[in-house]
This record gives C-alpha cells, structure tokens and sequence, in this order.
C-alpha cells in the first residue's frame, strides 16, 4: 500500500468525501489539517503544484489531486490498482 497523505480542513465536505472513500477502502493515510495552520497551507500549495483547495492527496509523494479526482480513480477502477 501507497503512503497517503491528505491535506484537509474541518469543514470541508470534500475532505470528508476523500476521507470515506479511502476509509471504505481500508486505506490507511495521514492527515494534515492546514486550520490555523498558514506553515502548513504554504507546504501543500508547493507540494499540489500551486492548488490552494482542500483536499490535496498525494500517494508516495505523487500528487492525485482533490476529491474529485480520487472519485475519478475509483469510477475508473484505477484506485484499486494504487493501493
């Protein structure tokens, strides 16, 4: 399995998507909350290629993008291959 990490906010529900999809998976990831957190924020725009929204998913490092886009590899079938 991938190291995962996301990049969320509280009150996102897009972030609570990613999170349930990965969880459905039993998928395992860390979060970083960018709350409170402009360091952090400033981190997970450089790392998403200048994204600013919430989520950023990054497998092994690699940028997958937002929530969107993890519901585009599940819909694909590509998500299983990734983890």
């Amino acid at each position: 399995m991938p190291k995962i990490e996301i990049y969320t906010s509280d009150l996102c529900p897009f972030c609570a998507r990613a999170k349930n999809l990965l969880n459905n998976k039993g998928a395992t990831f860390t979060e970083f909350n960018v709350d409170m957190n402009p360091a952090l924020r400033i981190e997970m725009t450089k790392r998403a290629q200048g994204r600013t929204s919430v989520p950023q998913i990054f497998f092994d490092g690699n940028l997958i993008g937002g929530s969107d886009d993890l519901a585009a590899l599940e819909v694909s079938g590509e998500l299983e291959a990734l983890l």
